[in-house]
């Protein structure tokens, strides 16, 4: 298993574990960004290290390839002077460094190719960092907003079994009953109170105007008859008694 995937089993396990106990999940997110911090420099760490390994082995390459081509040189050099016998031992130390400098661009080869992978996952641990970053203030407004819709939705039921809008029904109505009784308290202390005569007196007047305002009235209109205005304001019945008791004198006068 390579460093990228340990790493990611260790934060899923974490994560797991949070879940597991029911965290806030807005502390389950700000773990998840601790722990992938950690991993991150770990891995960086891990993928330096993995670099520095990979300049060694090819600074071996380099080495063994100088080697071989200075022992090649003294071979040249042997046969230049007719000394074959150091010309051939040259020519085995010449092949050792070649053959060491084969097998060490091998193994650099293959240890290049971890290196870049490594510097790949590095690269999507970043790149998952800064997403998780991204994501961590929506994902905590949508959290919140569902905790307040809960609330609301707690609030609501627990209104309707309580009988909390009943209560205000109630209250409603007590209060209209209470303004009912102010005013007929009001309206009784005001025929127990006052002079009763001149309450009388003035229901009279009231009366004596509004019977002057109707005269004027149709007198304005041209609708009076002869003789209404002095009936309208002397009475009718009255009148008509006072004509019948005169008639009367004056047949016993004659």
């Amino acid at each position: 298993m390579g460093i990228f995937q340990r790493m990611m089993t260790v934060i899923r396990a974490n994560i797991n574990a949070l879940i597991g106990r029911a965290e806030n999940p807005e502390k389950v997110l700000d773990q998840l960004l601790l722990d992938m911090r950690s991993q991150l420099a770990k891995t960086k760490q891990d993928v330096a290290a993995a670099i520095a390994d990979e300049k060694k082995l090819l600074a071996q390459v380099e080495k063994e390839k100088k080697a071989g081509e200075e022992w090649e040189r003294r071979a040249m050099l042997a046969v230049q002077e007719n000394r074959d016998d150091l010309a051939r031992q040259a020519l085995v130390r010449y092949n050792e460094h070649v053959q060491h400098a084969q097998q060490l661009q091998e193994t650099w080869i293959r240890h290049k190719a971890d290196t870049e992978q490594l510097k790949g996952s590095l690269r999507e641990l970043n790149d998952k960092i800064e997403e998780a970053k991204r994501k961590k203030n929506l994902l905590i407004a949508r959290q919140r907003r569902a905790v307040a819709h809960s609330r609301i939705r707690e609030t609501m039921s627990s209104m309707s079994e309580t009988s909390a809008f009943d209560t205000f029904r109630r209250m409603e109505e007590r209060i209209e009953e209470m303004e009912q009784q102010a005013l007929a308290a009001t309206e009784l202390a005001g025929e127990l109170t006052g002079d009763t005569l001149a309450k009388q007196f003035h229901e009279l007047e009231y009366k004596g105007s509004s019977d002057q305002q109707l005269l004027e009235l149709k007198r304005k209109m041209g609708v009076l008859p002869p003789g209404e205005e002095r009936r309208q304001l002397t009475g009718g019945d009255d009148i008509a008694d006072a004509e019948v008791v005169e008639d009367d004198e004056a047949s016993r006068e004659g």
